[in-house]
């Protein structure tokens, strides 16, 4: 059986020996390479950015696996016919976990405050609320939005989680369509946005949409940056109707450098870090869904073409 890693030559070198291990301990045999035969390839591991953007010679792949959480940019791929997977990796979600969940117990908390005020003053008249006074939503409940609401759910804060189609999700408050969207996101203090980028998400966060928040609510975007319009975030940071935002994804990477998100005092930017594909539990992923095809039994975390994710 061959495998076909199509990536840039520098994740190869990060991904080589945790396939190679995932793979034997699966008990497969298996000769990977960056450079088979198309006609001959069983499997791609496949990165957006790597060599194969033309999938019509793999006329005998039957699964391509993404490295990536995020398929917006090879869904459309015309040649690509073949069954493509997204990368559910316990590494990503945790990851994710600990970013959303620090970034929300920081505006939380008011850290900045005390972090950025170290100036002599002692400003002891301002207390957060509990958690249990701090609304929080989620928009999209798939693996990462669920295992981010329920973590935050854990601490005590009232989730509110929304996504396209109805869930149901221990510890969560799930809402769905365009009704649930609207009730999810009426006095919110923070938003926590993990939706998939499609043209039913862009701009989800919108002039109208962000009216609805409490005032001088919080934004965490760890998902997508066309799920915001910019513009409109802007306004209402510097209207105060938003109070901060912490934004992790953008419309342009890298963030040029002019852009005023940068200049702003109620926003972060962070370069795209809260989570990422971790080669050793990801390879483990790989080999599970390879060692499902070989045994003739249903690939997993499928991609749906039309719903884009």
């Amino acid at each position: 059986m061959k495998i076909l890693f199509s990536a840039k030559p520098d994740v190869w070198d990060d991904y080589e020996a945790p396939l190679r291990r995932a793979l034997d301990a699966a008990g497969l045999r298996y000769d990977l390479s960056r450079d088979h035969a198309p006609g001959d390839v069983d499997y791609i591991v496949f990165a957006p950015n790597g060599p194969v953007k033309d999938f019509t010679p793999y006329v005998n792949t039957r699964l391509v696996m993404g490295l990536w959480a995020g398929v917006e940019t090879v869904v459309g791929n015309e040649t690509l016919t073949q069954p493509l997977a997204r990368m559910v990796d316990d590494g990503l979600t945790r990851g994710m976990v600990e970013w959303v969940v620090g970034h929300v117990m920081r505006h939380h908390l008011g850290l900045d405050a005390h972090i950025h005020g170290q100036d002599g003053e002692w400003r002891n008249d301002v207390y957060p609320p509990l958690a249990q006074d701090r609304p929080v939503t989620v928009l999209g409940l798939g693996e990462l939005g669920s295992a981010c609401g329920q973590a935050l759910a854990g601490l005590g804060f009232p989730v509110t989680g929304w996504s396209r189609s109805p869930k149901r999700i221990d510890g969560l408050t799930c809402l769905s369509g365009a009704d649930g969207l609207r009730d999810a996101l009426t006095d919110a203090q923070i938003v926590v946005l993990l939706l998939p980028q499609t043209p039913a998400t862009e701009d989800i966060l919108n002039a109208d949409t962000l009216a609805l928040l409490a005032p001088g609510a919080v934004i965490v975007n760890p998902g997508r940056g066309p799920l915001i319009d910019d513009d409109a975030l802007l306004a209402a940071l510097d209207s105060g109707a938003v109070g901060a935002a912490t934004l992790d994804v953008f419309r342009t990477e890298p963030l040029p450098r002019d852009h005023p998100y940068w200049a702003h005092p109620r926003v972060t930017v962070t370069p795209h870090i809260a989570s990422t594909t971790r080669p050793e539990t990801a390879a483990q992923v790989i080999a599970a869904n390879i060692a499902r095809g070989e045994r003739g039994e249903p690939f997993l975390h499928l991609v749906d073409r039309t719903a884009g994710y």
